[in-house]
């Protein structure tokens, strides 16, 4: 498959509406609250939502800022030559104090719902247990994952996948002897309130040694 160039990869804006309305209820917003915070009318932010008017710059501004995201959130067009991400050259970060590293693997454009990273989790690493909003899936790429879902504890090896509720506690563990790579893409919100990439909920790096008996069991 070949990519379009730039200079044919012109889409057209996302409507204001259908992006100003997923992204309130995602935050969990009614639409009086909302228009509190935008200092507008519950009437005229209505009209927004359902296409019946259009903001001037200033009063998308004052719209943007009560959903907690960026100008660009609305008015940013992609092109699908900004989605390709090369396995060579994708770089990696980590959060000070946490041995994993993670690779950004997912595209930012108005209205995407989806967060992806590739994390390299060393062995015998342990997450804190998590239950958030959104929905998780996990591939396990190379390596071995303990994943303790709402009770449940699974061994995944290097192909397994995992899709769950993310408000179902969940936690794991690399109990292997070698790294871990692992496939993690997610809708929570919280990552997009900024109006870009966010990070994942960042399980904790804990030498409890609690914790890490259950790498035994």
């Amino acid at each position: 498959m070949v990519l379009p160039s730039p200079a044919d990869s012109h889409a057209p804006a996302p409507e204001i509406g259908p992006l100003m309305r997923r992204r309130r209820k995602a935050i969990g917003l009614t639409l009086r609250a909302a228009a509190e915070a935008a200092k507008l009318s519950t009437g005229y932010l209505s009209q927004v939502e359902t296409g019946k008017a259009v903001p001037a710059l200033g009063t998308l501004a004052q719209i943007a800022q009560a959903l907690g995201v960026g100008l660009d959130y609305f008015v940013t067009q992609s092109r699908p030559v900004d989605a390709l991400s090369r396995a060579d050259s994708r770089a990696r970060f980590s959060v000070p104090g946490s041995p994993v590293e993670y690779e950004a693997i997912s595209a930012d454009y108005p209205g995407s719902n989806l967060v992806s990273y590739i994390l390299h989790i060393p062995p015998g690493y342990v997450s804190e247990t998590a239950s958030h909003e959104g929905e998780e899936i996990i591939v396990i790429l190379e390596g071995q994952i303990e994943q303790t879902l709402g009770g449940a504890t699974m061994r995944m090896g290097a192909g397994d996948s995992l899709h769950y509720d993310g408000a179902t506690p969940h936690s794991w563990i690399n109990p292997g002897p070698d790294p871990a790579r692992v496939l993690w893409t997610g809708t929570l919100a919280v990552l997009r309130q900024g109006g870009g990439r966010g990070m994942p909920a960042l399980p904790a790096n804990t030498n409890n040694q609690t914790k890490h008996d259950r790498r035994d069991t």
